[in-house]
């Protein structure tokens, strides 16, 4: 059941990148995150507030809090934000960073050894980064600050995610989910004129994807990825997110048209390479 749950994550993860990509046209990057967290926390109190409404700790608030900041305002922002200077695929390469830093992060907060095996897969997985900052786009330029703003939203995410596994099993999935996504709206509010402004004049196919970001891969996939967190380690978890690179691509492909620079494809393989080799070293330790 996890495992199925991670699969329903991914393929709602993978074309999250590509709808933020298609929607940088109509939004921008505070809009869209406002307005998919909007439709997400509405979605998510549907379903959270008839089952009785959680009451975390004073701890576990701050928690939940610091989620919602992190993962749901930063990562959003930034994310958006950089695809629309990047590619979707390429930045979906980027964020693979993030199983390495979680294993940084276990080693420096839960008390996991920092071998070499971790060190060269750090070196080789932000080598792989390097590659991608420096890669021609099919118009013969680069976005070094796209490329910065997705590391941005890696950054946050595994922070976020090293925070939500002590309340994985003490607090449901759906109530962790729909109080961190409330949190993060709340975060995003200072955007509410430009959602206004931007709503009145989007068409309505984009409109309904703006929904569509809300329900499926803000409401649906975080609700089931922290479902998973309650039955898999923070850093197996992690390395699940290998297979969203590839479904963007191709997603990509078929519905916007575009695909990463060449050179790309080889800095993604290097980061995922360095990904592997850290998580091989924190495997035997």
């Amino acid at each position: 059941m996890p495992l199925a749950a991670v699969g329903v994550t991914l393929v709602l993860w993978a074309s999250a990148f590509v709808a933020i990509r298609h929607l940088g046209e109509d939004f921008s990057a505070g809009a869209l995150s406002l307005g998919r967290l909007g439709v997400g926390a509405v979605a998510l109190a549907l379903l959270a507030v008839p089952r009785g409404v959680a009451r975390p700790t004073g701890p576990q608030w701050r928690s939940i809090i610091s989620i919602g900041v992190l993962w749901y305002a930063i990562y959003m922002v930034a994310l958006n934000e950089g695809e629309q200077r990047i590619d979707a695929g390429t930045a979906s390469l980027l964020i693979q960073v993030s199983p390495v830093l979680i294993a940084v992060l276990a080693a420096v907060l839960l008390d996991e050894p920092f071998t070499r095996g971790l060190g060269l897969g750090l070196a080789l997985a932000f080598a792989g980064v390097a590659i991608i900052a420096l890669a021609d786009a099919p118009g013969g330029s680069h976005d070094a600050l796209g490329v910065g703003l997705c590391l941005v939203s890696a950054v946050a995410y595994a922070i976020a995610l090293v925070i939500q596994k002590p309340l994985a099993g003490v607090i449901p999935a759906l109530q962790v989910t729909w109080l961190a996504c409330t949190a993060g709206a709340v975060v995003c509010l200072p955007f509410l004129p430009q959602l206004i402004d931007e709503l009145a004049d989007a068409p309505t196919s984009s409109i309904v994807w703006l929904a569509y970001l809300g329900v499926f891969p803000t409401a649906i996939a975080f609700t089931t990825y922290g479902y998973a967190l309650q039955h898999m380690s923070v850093s197996s978890l992690g390395v699940t997110t290998y297979l969203v690179p590839p479904l963007t691509i191709l997603m990509s492909l078929v519905l916007l048209g575009e695909v990463p620079p060449a050179i790309a494809y080889a800095g993604g393989a290097l980061a995922l390479l360095g990904v592997a080799v850290a998580r091989r070293a924190a495997r035997r330790s």
